[in-house]
């Protein structure tokens, strides 16, 4: 097995392939039981609209958008490093939408793109990350597994895709020493 390839996508709004590629990904996992926002079903056109602002707020320095390609150069998975902070928090950055599709799991893509986020926050001059995450999920244990601390379960915080609340844990990672 060839390690994934993850590189950053190019920021265009306009760019239709991508933003049907994301789309596919998105509404993969929202089918599967992934609460990232979503209720299923998920409209395609919801999917792309989605993906299209999420191009634009990158194409404006607002995020990194992360993606991991297949052999044949097809989106199997995608995270988010948010830039856009707060005035008081310059240093910090969040994940956001950490998204396999079902077709590319157990094969590392997860920790993959993890690891090229935390590498794109600090080149970016992030010193610490965060995250939220279903409480119990498969992604609670990757993060663990990665080094991330868990910092507590908020009960009842979204709900599943098809209904009925789920918990979400709040992890943090220090990418380096705070400046002082």
């Amino acid at each position: 097995m060839s390690p994934p390839s993850i590189s950053r996508l190019e920021p265009s709004p306009d760019d239709t392939s991508a933003i049907d590629q994301l789309s596919d990904v998105l509404i993969d996992c929202v089918e599967a039981g992934a609460s990232v926002s979503f209720m299923w079903p998920l409209p395609r056109e919801r999917a792309r609209s989605f993906w299209q602002g999420v191009l634009r707020s990158a194409a404006a320095g607002e995020r990194i958008v992360l993606v991991a390609r297949d052999a044949d150069g097809i989106i199997e998975g995608t995270v988010q490093v948010v830039l856009a902070q707060p005035d008081n928090q310059p240093h910090r950055g969040d994940i956001a939408k950490m998204l396999v599709h079902r077709r590319g799991r157990k094969r590392g893509l997860g920790a993959a793109l993890m690891t090229a986020a935390e590498r794109a926050a600090r080149d970016a001059g992030k010193e610490l990350l965060v995250l939220d995450t279903v409480t119990g999920g498969d992604a609670e244990r990757l993060y663990a597994r990665l080094g991330w601390q868990r910092v507590g379960e908020i009960p009842a915080y979204a709900l599943w895709p098809r209904g009925g609340f789920c918990g979400t844990t709040v992890f943090y990672k220090a990418l380096g020493a705070p400046a002082v």
